[in-house]
């Protein structure tokens, strides 16, 4: 908001309350309050004013919001403006949501947006083992040696690093399943040139309790209660701060 404030309807729509056109038909109706007196259409709320619909307080500030995105191909989870297909846009989401962690342009599957910091910190940092499952079709045959060499965990020469052991299971002629506790830049392509093989086509199918399960591609969905109370029990002794070594 600025000094001019926000029009009503925009407000309610920005706060996640409703959308725009839905917003009119209360303020038309005379369920929307700005501080102790009815809202009109065209009313602007500034800085510091309440807003309560059907006696509720808008409370845009302390919403938590929670999406499980199913991303395309070709969108860049980003929520820089000047990259053209950026994951914010491609979401266009009424509340202010960014993404936790990253899923690369090439990749598809679930991604998480959320407007709660310490909620990132918490599912994203490496030290608290989160698992982050995906399906993986490759250029040739899977082998037997190739699922054990993976499973172990590879030294990764440009990032100079081994990767955790994971658990690696095949699915079909090309395609494994993969479920990581850690998330180093374009780790599985990496693991899998290292292999000698190419990765074809990745997708993220899980993120801890959370999956892509009813989201068609390209849409999204909040979190529903159920999966936020499971969420906040794998969470309970998970640090958003870094752990001592």
């Amino acid at each position: 908001m600025d000094t001019m404030g926000t029009r009503i309807n925009k407000y309610l729509s920005e706060a996640g309350v409703c959308s725009r056109r839905e917003a009119d038909r209360l303020v038309d109706a005379g369920e929307v309050l700005v501080d102790d007196r009815l809202a009109e259409k065209g009313t602007r709320v500034l800085p510091g004013q309440k807003v309560y619909v059907k006696g509720q307080l808008v409370n845009t500030e302390d919403q938590n919001i929670l999406l499980l995105v199913n991303k395309a191909k070709g969108i860049v989870c980003t929520t820089a403006k000047d990259e053209g297909m950026n994951i914010v846009d491609y979401v266009n989401f009424p509340v202010r949501v960014y993404p936790i962690g990253r899923l690369d342009k090439d990749s598809h599957g679930l991604i998480l947006m959320t407007n709660q910091g310490d909620l990132v910190n918490k599912m994203m940092r490496a030290g608290n083992y989160h698992e982050k499952e995906y399906v993986v079709r490759v250029d040739k045959e899977i082998t037997e040696d190739f699922i054990k060499k993976m499973s172990r965990g590879i030294y990764l020469r440009d990032l100079n690093q081994k990767t955790r052991p994971c658990k690696v299971k095949k699915l079909s002629y090309d395609t494994f399943k993969i479920i990581l506790t850690q998330g180093l830049n374009r780790q599985i392509r990496r693991m899998c040139e290292a292999c000698n093989y190419r990765v074809r086509d990745l997708k993220r199918v899980r993120i801890m309790n959370l999956t892509l399960d009813g989201i068609p591609e390209g849409q999204y969905r909040e979190i529903k209660p159920e999966e936020y109370k499971e969420l906040e029990k794998l969470l309970r002794n998970s640090t958003s701060t870094p752990r001592r070594r």
